[in-house]
């Protein structure tokens, strides 16, 4: 590959980081509104990073154990692991908690800013809002893309070289070294989504449950102790939380496609193929199955696969450069319609990744099959974001039936709810399905890691669009407490109804991706073992393969079991407080007592951080044990039955819990009798029910199938070595 060629991925990198500055400054620069509007900013910005600091605190523990860990690993011969591992671990936790670390502070700099903005037009708290948006994704992508290629030339170019003299030997074990910044970043990521989602979902259901149902006050009423623990909760959550998932996805992709690639060149050393003499076929269906067009016929030079290797990163760069194009479409335009922006940015975004890519692939390697394999990620993408829409969005029949349901009580409700997350799954089943076979029949499994690098491309400009939200739901909030007026509400309401629909898109684009990365990394996990010397059969024949697949369809449901139970816990030691403080302070009788808004913020934090840490470690431990209990074959069935279900499940779940929400949202815009009414209350129990499954279990399950796939690679070595 030409040197200036592959310039673009650290190029698009550093603007990247340069653009977010440039919007995170923007943003500082407008103005915060009046004094209760800066101080509600303050409570809400100081809640935040109090509970991201004390998770932090947690998380250094974490990571040092396991870096070490990782280097005792290293020193043992027998294991066959490098040392390069725990220092691509540490680097992949630190890019990831410092990209959550720049999305939660701008995110909670601009909650007051877009309501004041609103004050002037829709448009103008659209712009700030979103531009804070893309603040996260521009520094998600950035520090990504710099993060991975910085390593892969530290090891492959600059230490190894003396090691390792051999070129495609050396590709390969850094692509292996790579894993381990896919481990850090994973890892972050898990505790991110449960800790944030069970401290956030606590916070909203306790707030609900005493606020709206029992005192019957209004959903961001300043006297309710439990609602800057709300507001805090919705950035926690929907800002660092689903940052650090995407950032965790985004770089899995680019690596498993990377070590696809490097792993030709071990099974080329393998074969122990001399030039002129005869090499059976079948000795080359590894490869074939890998890269179909490489074969005995067509055996590629350590230059071709350098080009497969970087190529990844080159369409990511190129993502980087059309998110910023999708991203300037919002900023600078001014339409009313805030839905139709987002929107269209994304079509935009994904249009010119698309032209540009497939410029870009042929030039390289001039093949047109990685070229349909990376769109058909691509769309996939856009029609699982859009399936999620049609099944959340107020606007659509299957919330206006749950809606409809309130007629008779919560529970027709809720059994509504569950119905339209049920038959949800069937949309994003059927389009990663046909984006997997495409890809594989036409470019092996490289080609289906490949898609997932496509799915993931434009992730600058999607991330934007989902953690405008949060932002969304604060101002909104802001704007109801600091009594903005009507005029101003109704516009921060409209801001906040399509953050509702975004993020459900945002959540369903992140399962869909999570699942097609996980299958690729499936696929690494088995051609890693073949690089390493290892025949895995998966074969149904194999009672260690069925066990595996058995205890990893169960994972799922206990992951789910355990966070949602968690929030139930963390909610209960809410709803006590604010009842408490409600009677104490007499606060729905008094206007001039104010609520103890720290003590519900702390509640929340310490709960949370209590109760992420047993369905943390399940999720890194499980796969250890089973490989070196069931065998590799075990441990390849646990993958296969963790991604079917936890796919599934978190579809159903996420957009279930999305559905419940916009039902109640319906409602309240004054259909089936507005506020108060007997249908709005039954769809608050619907929401209620709803919030852990959108917003703690349904996001989690992600991470639990990416974070599974990627410590069965680190600790491949270990666990081969047992068996």
């Amino acid at each position: 590959m030409e040197m200036d060629l592959i310039l673009i991925a650290p190029i698009g990198g550093i603007i990247a980081l340069l653009f977010a500055i440039y919007l995170f400054f923007s943003v500082k620069k407008k103005s915060q509104g009046t004094e209760k509007m800066q101080e509600l900013s303050k409570a809400i910005r100081k809640g935040a990073m109090a509970f991201l600091n004390s998770e932090y605190k947690v998380l250094v523990v974490f990571v040092t154990v396991v870096a070490i860990l990782l280097f005792a690993a290293s020193t043992i011969e027998d294991f066959n692991m490098h040392w390069g591992l725990s220092v691509a671990f540490i680097f992949g936790a630190i890019f990831s908690a410092v990209a959550g670390n720049i999305g939660m502070k701008t995110a909670t700099m601009a909650n007051a800013r877009t309501a004041e903005g609103s004050k002037s037009s829709v448009s103008k708290g659209l712009s700030i809002a979103f531009s804070s948006g893309a603040v996260m994704g521009l520094s998600v992508v950035g520090l990504g893309v710099l993060g991975v290629i910085g390593l892969y030339y530290l090891f492959n170019e600059v230490i190894l070289v003396d090691e390792i003299p051999n070129m495609m030997t050396r590709m390969n074990t850094t692509a292996n070294i790579l894993f381990g910044f896919g481990f850090g970043a994973s890892s972050i990521a898990l505790f991110a989504r449960v800790g944030g989602g069970i401290y956030t979902k606590s916070a909203d259901v306790g707030a609900d449950l005493v606020g709206k149902v029992e005192a019957g006050i209004p959903e961001d009423d300043p006297r309710n102790p439990a609602v800057i623990a709300d507001q805090v909760g919705d950035n926690v959550g929907d800002v660092a939380g689903m940052g650090a998932d995407l950032f965790e996805s985004y770089v899995d992709s680019i690596i498993a496609t990377m070590a696809l690639a490097t792993i030709i060149g071990a099974l080329i050393l393998q074969i122990n193929w001399v030039e002129g003499g005869v090499t059976p076929v079948s000795e080359f269906k590894d490869i074939t199955n890998i890269i179909p067009w490489f074969n005995a016929d067509n055996i590629p030079s350590t230059s071709t696969i350098t080009n497969y290797v970087l190529l990844p990163l080159l369409v990511a760069g190129i993502g980087i450069f059309s998110s910023i194009i999708g991203t300037l479409m919002v900023i600078v335009g001014k339409g009313k319609n805030v839905y139709g922006a987002l929107r269209n940015s994304l079509f935009l975004a994904t249009a010119v990744t698309a032209v540009l890519s497939s410029i870009m692939i042929w030039y390289l390697i001039e093949k047109w099959e990685p070229i349909a394999a990376m769109i058909g990620g691509l769309f996939a993408g856009i029609v699982i974001g859009l399936s999620t829409e049609y099944f959340t969005s107020e606007k659509r029949k299957p919330v206006q039936g749950i809606a409809d349901a309130s007629k008779t009580g919560p529970a027709t409700v809720i059994i509504q709810g569950l119905q339209v997350g049920m038959i949800s799954t069937i949309i994003p089943i059927i389009a990663v399905v046909i984006a997997m076979i495409f890809a594989y029949e036409v470019s092996g499994f490289y080609g289906v890691a490949l898609s997932a690098v496509g799915m993931l491309s434009i992730l600058g400009v999607s991330l934007a669009t989902d953690c405008y939200g949060p932002v969304a739901d604060n101002a909104q909030g802001i704007s109801e407490m600091a009594g903005m007026g009507k005029e101003v509400r109704e516009r921060t309401e409209q801001l906040d109804a399509v953050g509702n629909t975004t993020a459900a898109m945002g959540k369903g684009f992140a399962i869909g991706s999570a699942a097609i990365t996980s299958l690729a990394l499936i696929f690494t996990f088995i051609m890693t073992a073949k690089g390493l010397g290892a025949e895995i059969n998966l074969t149904l024949s194999d009672p260690y393969l069925v066990s595996g697949i058995f205890i990893g369809a169960m994972l799922p449901f206990v992951f789910a079991a355990l966070t949602m139970g968690a929030v139930g816990k963390a909610a209960y030691s809410m709803v006590e407080e604010v009842r408490y403080q409600f009677k104490k302070f007499n606060l729905l009788k008094n206007d001039k007592n104010k609520p103890d808004y720290e003590r519900c913020v702390k509640i929340s934090t310490n709960q949370a951080l209590k109760e992420m840490i047993l369905p943390s470690l399940l999720a890194v431990i499980t796969p250890l044990v089973v490989g070196i209990v069931l065998k590799p074959e075990g441990l390849g069935g646990l993958l296969m039955g963790s991604i079917a279900t936890g796919f599934l499940l978190a579809v159903f779940l996420a957009n279930s819990g999305g559905a419940w929400d916009n039902a109640k949202k319906y409602i309240e815009s004054g259909n089936l009798g507005g506020k108060g009414s007997d249908a709005h209350k039954a769809t608050v129990i619907g929401d209620t029910v709803g919030d852990p499954c959108k917003d703690t279990s349904g996001p989690a399950l992600n991470i639990l199938i990416k974070l599974m796939s990627i410590v069965s690679l680190v600790f491949l070595p270990i666990i081969l070595h047992f068996h």
